[in-house]
């Protein structure tokens, strides 16, 4: 009975998200320009928050708490210090400057464009190669939502993950194809909201019910580096399950070491803001120049609070639930176990809802912006120039259908962790769009064939460390985004610096760029 009335609240949650899609489908539809970037008229409250929710994703639920539940405070913390730093210098140093430059280059309405159109190139390279790399991060980005939606469901109701992983995709794909881009904005505010005040909730609960902040303190001090800044846990293992004791306690062994290495790679997390399309959209869909602080301040207390809290709850978990989930897979699950035995039947829905809130307002953005990369940049920019908006729409929800289904096959493996999954697609993107977006805005020098090398460098790079590197282990197994965003700037700075000057035409559009108030 509980379940259904779960159920039913989050079934009211979908309906008014639903509701949002219908009310903005008649606007999307009238240009491409409303659907992919909602002509520009996002207030500093919605691209605030829509940028943090369609960020944040339902790793924040789910992923980030789970590695806090599993390993302990290092490895969930350094993380979420260094998404912090990243949000906050992000606003900081590229929004206004983005938001003036793809007003500047051509009007710019997504990412490739922008980059094509900052360097005026006529072949079409950077933006082809900038979409394709768009079309694989994100691809495995919605696969991550899809997960988060299916252990959601299945762990509410008992129904197969794989049958609700595909129910929740259904859902997400029918409320895409809607609204498009200032649908997503709006009910990604809504979904902010619901996020960061469950977050809260779960955590002020989850205090009281395991008996304040000493009682959790005293029941986790004894477990080998759980607690540690510089230390990290080690569950004792066997075929993927953590062991027990005779009395039913989870048993660790010695700690492990957080050194100086681990820290810089786990902060190097923050970098991978610089490339992030679904925050970079909303920058450049922002009203005006003027909001911009605002939003950053938003934005960065939104981040602090949830961040905080999401840490607070795997560790509060671990010490109310100790030997509830013994895989890092099903470790995942612990905000919706704490949400099922701590909160009401509604607050409970209300929680859940949150977690919807959070995979719906991520996998729809991911889908948009991957679908309009094909479609914007290279249907009509490479092969028919000539289409019209309706034809690029058409084209659009075709291609966010087949990068959904590619998406659901990725996600059909129920022990998919989505901390794991979510970190492969971030590095990408970090790597391959973060050097580049960097040094398009603020070195004048940047060629164009050097914008090519470092997004190539930077995109391939993620793939060799991840799998050829890392697996050596020792000093080579740190966070593949790292090594990759360093790798695609030196290659920026040498091709650029060994390549023809920009044309004083580029440096003219740079400087007019440097000024620009809208």
């Amino acid at each position: 009975m509980e379940n259904v009335q779960i159920l039913i609240v989050m079934c009211i949650y979908m309906a008014v998200v639903i509701g949002i899609g219908l009310f903005f489908a008649k606007r999307a539809n009238e240009s491409s320009d409303n659907y992919f970037l909602g002509g520009r008229s996002l207030g500093p409250w919605i691209a605030a928050m829509s940028a943090e929710a369609s960020d944040m994703s339902g790793w924040l639920l789910m992923g980030l708490p789970g590695v806090a539940y599993f390993y302990g405070f290092s490895d969930a913390v350094w993380t979420a210090i260094g998404l912090l730093a990243g949000t906050y210098i992000n606003w900081l140093l590229v929004a206004k400057r983005l938001h003036a430059y793809s007003i500047v280059a051509n009007d710019s309405i997504t990412i490739p464009d922008f980059f094509s159109y900052r360097y005026k190139e006529k072949s079409k390279v950077i933006m082809t190669i900038a979409a394709l790399f768009i079309m694989v991060f994100f691809t495995v980005y919605a696969s991550s939502c899809f997960v988060s939606v299916g252990k959601l469901f299945t762990t509410l109701f008992g129904i197969p993950y794989q049958y609700m992983m595909i129910a929740g995709a259904v859902f997400v794909i029918v409320y895409t194809f809607l609204g498009g881009f200032l649908a997503e904005s709006t009910s990604d505010f809504m979904q902010a909201i619901v996020m960061i005040t469950a977050l809260v909730v779960i955590l002020v609960t989850g205090v009281v019910f395991a008996g304040g902040p000493a009682a959790v303190f005293d029941n986790l001090k004894n477990v080998p580096g759980f607690l540690d800044f510089f230390g990290i846990a080690t569950p004792q293992m066997k075929d993927g399950v953590q062991q027990l004791s005779e009395s039913g306690a989870p048993l660790f062994g010695k700690a492990g070491t957080y050194g100086f290495l681990t820290i810089i790679s786990t902060l190097s997390w923050g970098l991978g803001y610089f490339g992030m399309p679904q925050v970079l959209l909303r920058f450049m869909a922002i009203r005006t120049h003027r909001e911009i602080t605002k939003s950053r301040r938003i934005a960065t207390i939104w981040c602090a609070i949830s961040l905080f809290a999401a840490v607070c709850i795997g560790i509060i978990g671990r010490s109310a639930f100790p030997a509830e989930h013994l895989t890092a897979g099903d470790a995942e699950k612990i905000f919706i176990t704490m949400s099922t035995n701590l909160l009401p039947t509604v607050l409970a829905g209300l929680a859940m809802a949150g977690i919807l809130a959070a995979t719906i307002s991520s996998s729809d953005s991911y889908l948009l912006i991957a679908s309009s990369a094909i479609s914007k940049n290279i249907y009509q920019g490479l092969f028919k120039k000539d289409a019209t908006d309706k034809q690029v729409m058409r084209i659009s929800r075709i291609v966010l259908l087949a990068i959904a289904l590619v998406g659901i096959v990725i996600a059909l493996d129920k022990d998919s962790i989505i901390f794991t999954v979510v970190a492969f697609a971030w590095a990408g993107f970090g790597a391959t769009f973060g050097p580049i977006m960097l040094f398009s805005l603020f070195w004048k020098r940047t060629t164009r064939e050097g914008a090519i090398g470092g997004m190539l460098a930077g995109g391939l790079m993620v793939f060799f460390w991840k799998y050829v590197m890392r697996p050596m282990g020792g000093a080579w197994n740190i966070y593949e985004l790292l090594p990759a965003f360093l790798f695609s700037c030196i290659i920026i700075v040498v091709v650029s610096l060994l390549s023809k000057a920009p044309s004083a035409e580029l440096q003219a559009e740079f400087e007019k760029a440097k000024v620009y108030k809208d």
